[in-house]
C-alpha cells in the first residue's frame, strides 16, 4: 500500500473519528485538528506500527493537494468520506452534500414523518425506518443486519445524551440543516419599511405551498426558527407545545392556518391595504 494512504474505513469507525474531531458540529476539521485527525487515523489503521511526526505530515499533504479544493486549510466531512469510507459504507455521508436542507419547513416534513408515534423523540425503530428509505432513494439494497448496524451507528454517534433516542437537534446535525433563515434579519429593524421588506421576505420563504397561509410543517418550521433565536436548542415536544402557543394566539378565524394578514398582526407588521 502507498506509504502516503490511509486504509479504508467502515462506517462506525469513520463517524467515530470524525465525530471527536468535529467537536463543534460545523462539518469541517481546520487548524491544529488536522494534525491530530490523521495522526488518529494513521494510529487506528496502521496496526501499531510508528507513527512520526514526518509520516503525519506526509500524509496531510497529500491528502489536502488533492481534496482542499478552496485551499482554505480546512477538510469536509464528505471529502474524507469519499477519501476513506467504501463505496457501499458511503451513503449516509453523501445525503448530507446530495440533499442540503436550506429550509426548516422540509427539515419538519422529514421529522414529522419519521416520528410516527409524535412523541416528539425518534426511537430506533423510527431511526431505521429512516436509513431504511434513505437506502432505498439511493439505490443501496442492504441486508437487515447491516440495516441495524447503521442504525446503531448512528444512534451512538449522534444520540448527544445517551436515552436511546433522537430529538429534533440531533437529526438536524444528521441532515445537515442549514443555518437558522431568522439570523438574516434584524427584528428591531426600525423603519416601518424595513419591518415591511423583512416580514415579506420571511412569510415567503416558509410559505412553501405558496397558497398564502402556512399551515402544518410551515408553522412548525417558522415556530422551530423563531424560538431557536432565544433558546438555542428546542426539542420535538417544545415545538408541538409553542406551535400550539402560535396559534392560539395567531389564527384568529381558527383554521388551523395562520394567514399572511394573521402573522403579520401577531409580529405587529402594519400591512398595506
Amino acid at each position: 500500500m502507498d506509504s502516503n494512504r490511509l486504509e479504508r474505513l467502515d462506517a462506525a469507525t469513520f463517524l467515530r473519528a470524525w465525530q471527536h474531531f468535529d467537536a463543534d458540529g460545523n462539518g469541517y476539521i481546520e487548524g491544529k485538528e488536522l494534525d491530530n485527525f490523521f495522526h488518529h487515523l494513521l494510529k487506528t489503521t496502521n496496526h501499531g506500527s510508528i507513527i512520526t511526526e514526518e509520516k503525519v505530515r506526509m500524509v496531510k499533504e497529500h491528502y489536502m493537494s488533492a481534496f482542499d479544493v478552496t485551499a482554505d486549510g480546512r477538510l469536509e466531512i464528505q471529502e474524507l468520506a469519499s477519501m476513506l469510507l467504501p463505496e457501499d459504507e458511503n451513503f449516509l455521508l453523501l445525503f448530507r452534500r446530495e440533499t442540503p436542507l436550506d429550509n426548516s419547513v422540509e427539515f419538519i416534513r422529514i421529522w414529522r414523518q419519521y416520528d410516527s408515534d409524535r412523541s416528539g423523540f425518534l426511537c430506533a425503530a423510527e431511526l431505521r425506518n429512516f436509513l431504511q428509505d434513505l437506502c432505498r432513494q439511493h439505490g443501496k439494497n442492504i441486508s437487515k443486519a447491516k440495516l441495524q448496524e447503521y442504525t446503531d451507528t448512528m444512534m451512538k454517534i449522534f444520540d448527544k445524551n445517551k436515552d436511546g433516542q433522537l430529538d429534533l437537534n440531533d437529526l438536524a446535525r444528521i441532515l445537515s440543516l442549514q443555518e437558522n433563515f431568522l439570523l438574516q434579519f434584524k427584528m428591531d429593524a426600525c423603519s416601518t419599511e424595513e419591518r415591511k421588506r423583512d416580514f415579506e421576505k420571511i412569510f415567503s420563504h416558509y410559505d412553501v405551498s405558496k397558497t398564502g397561509a402556512l399551515e402544518g410543517p410551515e408553522v412548525d418550521g417558522f415556530v422551530k426558527d423563531m424560538m431557536e433565536l432565544v433558546k438555542p436548542s428546542i426539542s420535538g415536544t417544545d415545538l408541538d407545545k409553542l406551535r400550539q402557543i402560535l396559534l392560539r394566539h395567531c389564527d384568529t378565524n381558527k383554521d388551523g392556518k395562520i394567514q399572511k394578514s394573521e402573522l403579520a398582526l401577531c409580529l405587529g407588521v402594519k400591512m398595506t391595504p
